[in-house]
Order: structure tokens, then C-alpha cells, then sequence
């Protein structure tokens, strides 16, 4: 009967909503798109800050020279590890595209002619 409980209890922790911060995964500057990752694990929904997300990708895209980061498409949710049908980890990557040219971007490759 303990074991009922016991896989009961962990039925329901796991169906939890969690709060995931993203980390950049993988970007391209020259393609001037930011990726923001997390994993998922099974029956877990999760809640994302869009603020901070975007906060951290309009960053990264200003290092690179743009103004701003804006969301690009959907969620892309990747399987990576299974056993047999079912998904045991996800991978969710979040697509943020770089727009506008700041004026760094200018005055970096701008050279001075005497």
C-alpha cells in the first residue's frame, strides 16, 4: 500500500508547472539569431519568463551590434532520451531573431582617414 502512495506522490510532483530560466544553447551572429534552451523532464509543464528571456537575448544581440532581440516561430521541442515509445527528457529551444543595426556596429568597422 506504501508503494501506492509513494508512486502516487511522485505521479503528482512530477504534472508540476516549474519555472525554467533559458541559457543560451546555440547563436549565430552572422545569421543574427539568438537560441535560449532548457530541459523538460516527463509530465511537466514549463513556465517561462518572457521578460527575462528576451532580456537575455536582446543582450546577446547587442553584443553583436543590434538594437534588439524579438521572438522567432515557436517553441522547438526536441526528444533527447527516450526509452522505447515514451520521452523521458525534452530539450526545448527558444528562437529569438536580432533586428536594427546599432551605431557601435557603425563605429566599430568605421576607420579613421587622416
Amino acid at each position: 500500500m506504501k508503494t501506492v502512495y509513494l508512486i502516487l506522490a511522485t505521479a503528482l510532483l512530477a504534472g508540476c508547472t516549474v519555472n525554467k530560466t533559458p541559457v543560451p544553447v546555440k547563436s549565430s551572429e552572422v545569421v543574427g539569431v539568438v537560441r535560449l534552451g532548457f530541459g523538460l523532464s516527463p509530465l511537466q509543464t514549463a513556465k517561462v519568463d518572457t521578460y527575462v528571456a528576451q532580456s537575455a537575448a536582446s543582450h546577446q544581440c547587442q553584443q553583436w551590434g543590434y538594437i534588439a532581440a524579438y521572438p522567432y516561430g515557436e517553441p522547438i521541442k526536441t526528444c533527447s532520451l527516450t526509452s522505447g515509445s515514451l520521452c523521458l527528457s525534452q530539450k526545448v529551444t527558444l528562437e529569438y531573431q536580432c533586428r536594427g543595426m546599432g551605431m557601435e556596429r557603425y563605429l566599430k568597422d568605421e576607420s579613421v582617414v587622416q
